[in-house]
């Protein structure tokens, strides 16, 4: 590539300042591109793409953020540090808990840092928060965990799933599994409203019956809640047959434990699969064992892709892999194809990687092969339960069958 040619636009409008100057520079510039320099990404140094990597890498889902970060970059260690042959300077931001701390750290990349695509996000509060910046700043956003329904996707691709597909994945099974009502219970965060929510409207649809008073869920008060007892005690007196959760991060970490202790500890225990991810499941011990999940990605998954990624994450990591962090490394996958495909046509800018996202067909994934919904830009992609059991020394998140196919 050519040398990068950047004209400050400011200078034709500051007071005191002669348009002559701002001539002699433009006039300077194009004669500089007609010698034969040519652009590249905006804001960025010659063969450089510049990447901003928004996660919680503090706060309840640290340890979320954390494995969305290490994904991202264990493509980029395995892959020379280039993403469609350009060198990737990767900024990165911490979401923390939400909106307050997400939109100073995503100002910061897209106006400061001046990054091509944004990616990352863990909470719905703080996608919902942040789309505003990213359409105004016209960039693509590749998120990689659970997402909001948006009504403007042109910008927008996703690499995990819409946040109300795990619970939607498992809810038929339940009802065929399960001979009685079934307990619902989550977080009263946007998150915790779009994961319940799939599963209870999916449930009900089937024909089953929830054991919540009134048939309505049970909210938690979030992220105060630490103590489930006192709504693990309802569960144990109402007629629940099962209980079907939400939780990840540390509140996964607490409910799951108190769960073995508790008199509810005797019903089966379903969940979207955040609630054993990686090293929560380690910290949950015997605690965790039978617990039932749905989910898009199993560590055990047989296929070529997977080997290699869990091959490279266990070399690095002493934890299993994550669904987070497969989400991530796939974010990756799909920016290497597409920032390729760009240079092919000549123009590695943000507009150019969004058009060459669009046109991607199949993903070569750790999860199996997908590819992007032409409706909501999200995965069109298997999803799979998973049982807590011992394999070998350790506890994992086995595999046992598939359960439906979703994305549109």
């Amino acid at each position: 590539m050519g040398a990068l040619v950047f004209v400050d636009q400011s200078i034709a409008r500051r007071p005191g300042r002669s348009s002559r100057r701002a001539a002699g520079v433009i006039a300077l510039s194009l004669a500089l591109a007609a010698a034969g320099c040519s652009g590249s990404s905006s804001g960025s140094d010659d063969n450089t793409v510049k990447v901003g990597l928004l996660a919680s890498l503090s706060g309840t889902y640290e340890a979320v953020g954390t494995d969305q970060r290490r994904g991202f970059e264990l493509y980029l260690d395995t892959h020379k540090g280039e993403l469609g042959g350009h060198k990737v300077k990767l900024s990165v931001g911490d979401e923390g808990d939400g909106p307050p701390t997400a939109v100073p750290a995503a100002t910061k990349l897209v106006k400061k840092d001046r990054v091509d695509v944004l990616t990352g996000i863990v909470a719905n509060g703080s996608y919902k928060a942040v789309l505003p910046l990213v359409e105004q700043q016209k960039i693509p956003l590749v998120s990689s965990n659970g997402r909001p329904p948006v009504e403007d996707v042109s910008r927008v691709w996703h690499t995990s799933f819409l946040s109300d597909e795990p619970g939607k994945a498992i809810a038929k099974h339940l009802k065929d599994k399960v001979d009685g009502p079934v307990y619902a219970i989550g977080p009263d965060y946007q998150g915790g409203y779009d994961q319940v929510g799939g599963f209870t409207d999916a449930f009900k649809a089937a024909g089953g019956k929830l054991a919540n008073p009134g048939g309505k869920t049970t909210w938690t008060p979030f992220p105060k809640t630490t103590n489930f007892t006192p709504y693990l005690n309802k569960i144990a007196r109402s007629d629940a047959k099962a209980v079907y959760c939400f939780y990840a991060g540390k509140a996964a970490l607490d409910f799951v434990k108190q769960y073995a202790q508790s008199d509810a500890a005797d019903l089966p225990l379903y969940s979207a699969g955040f609630l054993t991810e990686g090293s929560l499941l380690t910290a949950q011990g015997d605690a965790a064992k039978g617990i039932y999940s749905a989910l898009n990605y199993a560590e055990d998954l047989d296929n070529d892709a997977n080997r290699k990624f869990v091959a490279d994450w266990t070399a690095k990591y002493d934890t299993p892999p994550t669904e987070y962090a497969m989400a991530s490394y796939d974010a990756a996958a799909v920016l290497d194809q597409a920032i390729a495909d760009a240079d092919k046509a000549g123009d590695v800018t943000p507009e150019a990687i969004n058009k060459a996202i669009g046109k991607l067909g199949q993903i070569d994934s750790p999860r199996g092969s997908w590819e992007f919904g032409k409706k909501s830009h999200s995965p069109v992609q298997k999803w799979y339960l998973r049982q807590v059991r011992r394999d070998g020394k350790q506890l994992s998140n086995v595999m046992m069958q598939d359960l439906t196919t979703l994305g549109s």
